[in-house]
């Protein structure tokens, strides 16, 4: 494997069997295999000055591993998605378990048999838990929707108080709403777990964190004789498509391209740009072994933030007497200004935009399209991985 800043001078196209744009989970997972499968060689453009794209993760000042851009959770249920990074990481145990700072008080969520006695007290918190056995059966997740529907007061009273001080003023911080314009469907799909298991993805057979770091894992996947990886690199000054090609350099190039970015900023959003939510992050440092009992504590009824991640409590660090957490302020995503777009707006409209820019490489057989930027979708790491491997399956095949 190659790793530099920027491209050679005489950096040549036709030199590689596959250009792949972006060094994040969808390219570097098409890499990995378009290399092994086909015997490729690969180009990797990154625009950014670091692979592993939003996964990756760094030593802070102080000595604590931090995830750059946002707490990233491995947990999943697709066995082929889960054998294939294994082959480049070994997995620390981890169990994700996030508290909600409901006015003061820390309760699990999603909302359980805890959370239940935390908010109604003891006694009346039990008393609302065995009519939600006696109606749905222990370990089940229950959208709050469904509680409504049963016409009971009380289940009503629980739907009524999830809503209210779990999703409502998070999700208007989150997504930038009023409680008018926040969709009913989405609101009715938000669960009630009716047991004691407060693991975030309890249903995920395998859950952990890398043993060594998020970007280990990347430096291992890239790690092959036949790709060489080039940061510092915007795709977009060397990329042109075209009606019936793709030219890179400023000739039409034959090979293989996969493309991971966002296609609105591909052609210069000359139809509109796509929107997206980002966040501002701040880091802070504390001279203390521990802040908060859970790796994330989400603030659903008050503060301008929407969460603060301990990544000591996510990757078991060791670090005596410091510790780093992050605030997350969500906010409008500005096209071209530089910020992260980290979770798209699926709305219709915004669907039939993407679809637009979509159709214009439809016809280019060499272009491919993956990832959660490229797709125009939300995808956890997993998802993301499997889109990466379902693409590669259909190249491989083509040769």
């Amino acid at each position: 494997m190659g790793i530099q800043d920027g491209l050679p001078e005489d950096f040549s196209p036709d030199a590689y069997d596959a250009i792949i744009v972006g060094a994040g989970y969808a390219g570097a997972v098409c890499a990995r295999r378009l290399a092994e499968a086909c015997g490729f060689k690969i180009c990797v453009l990154e625009r950014r000055h670091h692979i592993a794209g939003n996964a990756y993760d760094r030593y802070d000042e102080a000595g604590i591993l931090i995830h750059q851009y946002g707490p990233h959770i491995y947990h999943t249920t697709n066995e082929r998605v889960h054998q294939f990074l294994t082959r480049f990481t070994e997995w620390a145990p981890y169990q994700h378990k996030v508290l909600a700072n409901i006015k003061g008080t820390l309760m699990p969520v999603p909302f359980n048999h805890t959370s239940l006695k935390l908010a109604f007290g003891e006694e009346r918190g039990e008393e609302l838990y065995r009519k939600l056995v006696l109606t749905f059966g222990e370990n089940k997740k229950v959208p709050i929707m469904e509680l409504r529907e049963q016409n009971d007061a009380d289940l009503t009273e629980v739907a009524d108080f999830v809503y209210e001080n779990v999703f409502l003023y998070y999700t208007m911080k989150q997504w930038g709403k009023t409680p008018d314009q926040i969709d009913p469907s989405i609101t009715g799909r938000v669960p009630v777990f009716v047991g004691d298991d407060d693991r975030y993805f309890p249903t995920a057979p395998y859950q952990g964190m890398p043993a060594a770091s998020y970007t280990d894992l990347f430096e291992h996947m890239l790690n092959h004789d036949l790709i060489s990886v080039f940061l510092d690199v915007d795709a977009r000054d060397i990329i042109e498509v075209g009606e019936t090609s793709v030219s890179i350099c400023g000739n039409a190039y034959g090979g293989e391209i996969v493309y991971t970015g966002p296609l609105d900023e591909l052609f210069s959003y000359d139809l509109g740009a796509l929107p997206y939510r980002t966040l501002d992050m701040d880091f802070e440092t504390l001279d203390v072994d521990r802040f908060q009992p859970a790796a994330t504590v989400n603030y659903t009824t008050s503060e301008d933030f929407t969460r603060i991640t301990e990544f000591k409590n996510m990757t078991g660090q060791v670090m005596p007497g410091k510790t780093t957490i992050m605030r997350e302020y969500s906010k409008a995503y500005e096209p071209g200004s530089g910020q992260t777009p980290y979770y798209a707006i699926i709305e219709d409209e915004n669907l039939d935009l993407y679809r637009r820019y979509r159709e214009r490489v439809s016809s280019l057989v060499n272009f491919h399209c993956v990832g959660r930027l490229a797709e125009y979708r939300y995808y956890d790491m997993d998802g993301v991985v499997a889109s990466a491997l379902d693409l590669t399956d259909e190249i491989v095949a083509q040769h």
